[in-house]
C-alpha cells in the first residue's frame, strides 16, 4: 500500500493534519514555535491544569510514589490514591462505585463492549463521540442509530426493535463538536418506559453543568442503577484519565471484563492525586463555575452581535459552522495571524467543517471581545 499516495490525497482535499505542539503550559495563552496566542482550543474549561493547588498535589505524589505505575491495576499498578479517587468520583457523581480508566477513549472502548453482548441492542445518537462509535463497533450487540437529539425517532426505533432482552441507550450529555446538550431528563423517562439502561458520556458536562457534578445534576435526575455515567478527569478537572461511575455490580463487572482497563498499565499516582485535588477544588470554589458561565454567555452574545449563528447554550463549546473546508482553514489561519488560536475541525471528524471555540474560566472579557472582533474581520 502506497501511504505517500494516500498522504497526497489527503493534502489535495485539505484534510492533511499537522501537529501544533506547545512550548508552555496550557492556559489562557499558549506559545507555539515561540509565538504567543490567545488560546481558544482547550478543554481545560476551569483553568485547573496549571492551578498551583492541583500541580502541587501531583508534585507531592510524584515525590512520594514515583512516576510510572509499573503494572495494570489488577496486578500492582494501583495505589491508595487510585482507590481514594474512585471513591471520591462515585460520591461526586452520586453513585455506589466508580472505576478509573487511562482516558475517556479507553473508558468508552472498554466499558461499552464489556457491558453489552449479542443479547443486547444499542441505540446511539448519530453525533456521539468517536470513542462511543468505536466502543459500539467492538460490541457484539445489535446497533441502531437515532437522529441527533431526536427522542421521537429514538422511541420509534425502540418500538420497532422487537423487544431485545437488554437495551442500552448511549448519548453524550454535552456534544464535543456541537456544544449542545442532550435532554437527559426525558431520555431517563424514555429509558424507564422501555426498561433500558442509559449510558451518559458526561465528559464535557463534568465541571461545567450541575454545579460541576454534570448533566444529571443539571436536569435534577437522581442517579440510579439504570444509569451509567462515563466521564473524564482530563477536561474541566485539568488532569488526565477517564472513569465510569455506576452501581456496584456494574463497576465490579468492569474490573473483571473491560479490556482497556485489564491490559493497560495504570495511570501514575500523580495523576490520581491531581484529579482528587481538582474535585475538592471545584466543590470548594463554586465561583469558578460561575465565572465560566459568565464567559460563555458573554462570548455567545458577542458572536450573535457580530452576526454569527450561535445558540445560547450553557456550554463552553461554541461551533462556527462554515461552508467549506477551504473557508474554515482560511479563517483559522487569519485568526492565527491576529494572535488567536481556534482550530479548524474538518471531515472526517465532523460532516460540516467548523471552527470549534472553547471558552475557559481563565479568559478575560477583553480576550473574548478580541475573539469576536477578529472573527468578524476574518470572515470578511
Amino acid at each position: 500500500m502506497d501511504y505517500y499516495d494516500k498522504i497526497e490525497q489527503l493534502r489535495a482535499h485539505d484534510l492533511l493534519r499537522t501537529v501544533k505542539d506547545r512550548d508552555c503550559r496550557t492556559g489562557r495563552t499558549i506559545t507555539i514555535a515561540g509565538r504567543e496566542f490567545l488560546n481558544f482550543s482547550s478543554n481545560d474549561y476551569l483553568g485547573l491544569a496549571s492551578n498551583p493547588v492541583i500541580v502541587r498535589a501531583a508534585q507531592n505524589a510524584l515525590s512520594d510514589l514515583g512516576h510510572g505505575a509499573g503494572a495494570s491495576r489488577l496486578l500492582s499498578g494501583g495505589t491508595s490514591l487510585h482507590a481514594m479517587l474512585e471513591d471520591k468520583t462515585a460520591s461526586f457523581k452520586g453513585t455506589a462505585k466508580a472505576v478509573m480508566f487511562n482516558s475517556g477513549y479507553a473508558a468508552n472502548t472498554g466499558a461499552i463492549p464489556a457491558l453489552t453482548d449479542a443479547h443486547c441492542a444499542i441505540f446511539s445518537d448519530e453525533l456521539n463521540h468517536a470513542s462511543i462509535v468505536d466502543g459500539c463497533r467492538l460490541s457484539a450487540a445489535k446497533k441502531y442509530i437515532y437522529r441527533h437529539n431526536d427522542l421521537n425517532h429514538l422511541e420509534t426505533l425502540l418500538r420497532k426493535s422487537q423487544n431485545p432482552p437488554n437495551i442500552f441507550v448511549i448519548t453524550e450529555s454535552v456534544f464535543s463538536m456541537d456544544g449542545d446538550v442532550s435532554d437527559i431528563y426525558n431520555l431517563d423517562m424514555l429509558c424507564r418506559k422501555y426498561d433500558a439502561l442509559l449510558y451518559v458520556d458526561d465528559a464535557h458536562a463534568t465541571g461545567v453543568l450541575g454545579n460541576g457534578k454534570g448533566a444529571l445534576a443539571h436536569f435534577n435526575v437522581t442517579p440510579n442503577n439504570n444509569i451509567i455515567q462515563m466521564g473524564t478527569y482530563s477536561k474541566s478537572l485539568g488532569s488526565v484519565g477517564g472513569f465510569v461511575a455506576a452501581s456496584e455490580a456494574v463497576i465490579d463487572y468492569l474490573f473483571n471484563t473491560a479490556r482497556s482497563l485489564i491490559y493497560s498499565t495504570a495511570l501514575p499516582a500523580s495523576a490520581a492525586a491531581a484529579s482528587l485535588a481538582a474535585i475538592d477544588y471545584i466543590v470548594a470554589h463554586p465561583e469558578l463555575i460561575s465565572r465560566l458561565r459568565g464567559n460563555i454567555t458573554a462570548c455567545r452574545r458577542m458572536l450573535l452581535s457580530e452576526g454569527f449563528s450561535v445558540s445560547m447554550d450553557l456550554t463552553p463549546i461554541i461551533p462556527i459552522m462554515l461552508d467549506s473546508t477551504v473557508e474554515t482553514l482560511r479563517i483559522s489561519g487569519r485568526l492565527l495571524e491576529m494572535g488567536i488560536y481556534v482550530p479548524a475541525i474538518r471531515p472526517p471528524t465532523v460532516k460540516t467543517p467548523r471552527l470549534r471555540i472553547s471558552i475557559s474560566a481563565s479568559h478575560e472579557q477583553e480576550d473574548i471581545a478580541h475573539l469576536a472582533n477578529a472573527l468578524a474581520e476574518a470572515r470578511k
